[in-house]
């Protein structure tokens, strides 16, 4: 197993070298003692001796279609498998996800005051009609989604096994959640229905999203975007006879040379993309209308906000008379951050050298954005193994070490659980 020992009961794991002791020196000898537990010894027994199993799911998974909007068939699936697990009360939301809890005799009458949801999401970023049968080829097997996210369904389904099939206690009740809506065009609508006002993500402790491959990255800062489509509308007519009336593709051309000498701050970093263009009617005609689709991103709210004014006022300077500008919002994500001190990052670094690796906070646009962005602490992380090739059609996984992607999960929960007071 890649550089984690387990200890006899009173010693501390071997892998704990000291060059790679966190600040926190608790946090450290936490972690030794539940490494050396014989709970914590079992559980990975069960991980490793579940690894075929768990990787038959990500394969059947990943071969159900899961296009933007059309989850469906596959929240059906991983409904069922929830069951099969011995996860309780299995519902599937109103947006579509499909939710569900360990059995806990203790609180029955408890949904998710307090609790700690656990998710990986059911859509790929690929049109009905892709081919996402997978194809394996030795060690690699390959399809559309068999990463994003199919090995993250599969680890959350190897947790369920973990915490129903093991006497593991914890304080706080987990929640399930496989979501619907986190690519593209989904803008997030899934933990957007969780986490709205009376919603059962309102009130949680914290978030884990199981989203991709990997055992080093910890996603703890949400990138916030806004996507805009532009459109100028004008009188149009013809190339030689009208030639001198305005022209929405000029129009549109001045905006976006105005766009790239934008000032954009690289702290927090901030980004403008002009990401697609289009328009017109004919060669021989000044068309009557153009558009043009821009993604902003940045990983501070009030800059996201600053740019998207500032490309708003650029788009106005060049647009009125006979020329009108159209704006619509395609898509809008919130930016946020779970701080490195906060328990359940600290958690997570933990768990991650505890398996070997060696934890990279970073920043990405995942379902965390939304409960950063209210406050709640969350974070996104790999789920084990290694890929390519993501958001393309030659996605390809390999399952090196994909057990210690659900351990490190593991461990993250159950170190979380020893911040409790008397734990």
């Amino acid at each position: 197993m890649g550089g984690l020992t387990f200890a006899h009961p009173g010693t501390e794991a071997s892998s704990m070298s000291q060059e790679n002791e966190p600040p926190d020196r608790s946090t450290r000898r936490r972690a030794s003692i539940l490494l050396a537990h014989p709970a914590t010894q079992e559980a990975w027994r069960l991980i490793q001796g579940m690894d075929a199993w768990v990787l038959d799911r990500q394969v059947e998974l990943t071969a159900i279609p899961s296009p933007p909007f059309g989850e469906g068939p596959r929240g059906e699936r991983m409904a069922a498998l929830f069951r099969e697990t011995g996860l309780t009360d299995v519902r599937t939301d109103e947006a579509g996800n499909v939710l569900a809890r360990p059995a806990r005799p203790e609180s029955a009458d408890e949904w998710a005051g307090g609790a700690l949801i656990l998710s990986a999401h059911l859509d790929t970023v690929f049109p009905p009609g892709t081919d996402v049968t997978p194809l394996r080829g030795g060690e690699i097997i390959r399809a559309p989604g068999i990463c994003d996210d199919g090995r993250g369904l599969a680890a959350l389904l190897g947790l369920a096994r973990v915490l129903t099939e093991l006497p593991l206690s914890l304080p706080f009740p987990i929640v399930f959640a496989a979501t619907v809506g986190e690519e593209g065009a989904g803008d997030l609508r899934g933990v957007r229905h969780l986490f709205r006002p009376g919603g059962e993500g309102r009130g949680v402790r914290g978030f884990i999203s199981l989203d991709g491959t990997g055992l080093d990255r910890i996603v703890h800062r949400g990138v916030g975007s806004v996507r805009l489509h532009m459109g100028v509308e004008g009188p149009g007519g013809h190339s030689w006879t009208d030639w001198g009336r305005s022209n929405p593709i000029h129009a549109l051309g001045r905006i976006v040379a105005a766009a790239q000498v934008l000032a954009l701050p690289s702290d927090p970093r901030t980004t403008l993309t002009v990401a697609r263009w289009g328009g017109g009617e004919s060669i021989n005609a000044i068309p009557r209308e153009a558009w043009i689709q821009a993604d902003l991103r940045s990983e501070g709210a009030g800059e996201l906000l600053a740019l998207e004014e500032e490309l708003l006022r650029v788009c106005r300077a060049e647009t009125g008379g006979d020329l009108q500008l159209k704006v619509e919002e395609m898509g809008r994500r919130p930016a946020g951050l779970t701080h490195l001190e906060e328990p359940l990052v600290e958690a997570c670094m933990e768990a991650t050298r505890a398996v070997g690796a060696e934890p990279v906070p970073c920043a990405a646009s995942t379902d965390a954005n939304l409960p950063m962005s209210l406050g709640i602490p969350a974070l996104a992380v790999g789920a084990g193994g290694t890929g390519g090739g993501v958001h393309t059609p030659d996605e390809w996984y390999r399952n090196k070490e994909g057990p210690e992607g659900i351990l490190r999960a593991l461990l993250t929960i159950l170190l979380l659980a020893s911040e409790e007071p008397g734990r």
